[in-house]
């Protein structure tokens, strides 16, 4: 028998390793670090740490530009309409920066009125090289956990099909761009490091 496995409600999570990040990154560190000395930081699902306030396009200079230009491109390579024909979007955009130390986490949230969102990590703080720090950025199965809960040691065959109602943890790597829907519950897990994790976050909408 030949059977057709049909892989329904995919969702996309989308790992990019922006071009001359070092580059990059060293200018947006820059602006971060002058705007959280004028600017005492905003309060929304972090636990902790600084957050900015959501315009980074609009003080973060070339370098933001620059991040947000990325990010619509991958948008528009990665958007399609209804029949799987590409598109192009004038995407809207919001961003904000993100600074975490020792303890700092973000509980877990959505970004409602957004089609896509993204964070870039422009310092991983030691994670990519050091697991124990933690700081991943955990995404929560929109499936649910019932698979899991009936049956954790099994899983189905397919791509995608071994999780099956477990979170997965996405390990921050400075130079790195991750979108993924909007909708998707995610958080960050609390950062044990002694450095500074430093994150970039941005919502695409119609």
């Amino acid at each position: 028998m030949e059977s057709q496995v049909v892989p329904l409600f995919a969702t996309p999570i989308v790992l990019t390793d922006i071009p001359d990040s070092q580059t990059l990154g060293a200018e947006l560190r820059r602006v971060i670090a002058e705007r959280q000395k004028v600017h005492p930081g905003t309060q929304h699902s972090n636990l902790g740490g600084w957050q900015s306030t959501w315009d980074m396009d609009r003080w973060g200079g070339a370098a933001a530009i620059k991040l947000l230009a990325f990010a619509r491109n991958i948008a528009n390579r990665q958007t399609t309409d209804r029949e799987g024909k590409p598109v192009a979007i004038t995407w809207r955009a919001n961003m904000w920066a993100n600074v975490n130390r020792s303890g700092h986490a973000n509980e877990f949230h959505s970004h409602p009125a957004s089609f896509w969102s993204g964070v870039y990590y422009v310092d991983d703080g030691g994670i990519a090289g050091d697991s124990s720090l933690g700081g991943e950025l955990e995404f929560m199965d929109p499936r649910g956990p019932g698979p899991a809960m009936y049956a954790p040691n099994l899983a189905f065959a397919m791509p995608g099909g071994l999780s099956v109602g477990a979170n997965e943890l996405v390990r921050p790597q400075a130079g790195r761009l991750v979108m993924f829907p909007s909708w998707v519950l995610h958080q960050v897990r609390p950062y044990r490091g002694n450095a500074e994790r430093i994150s970039i976050a941005l919502n695409l909408s119609l």
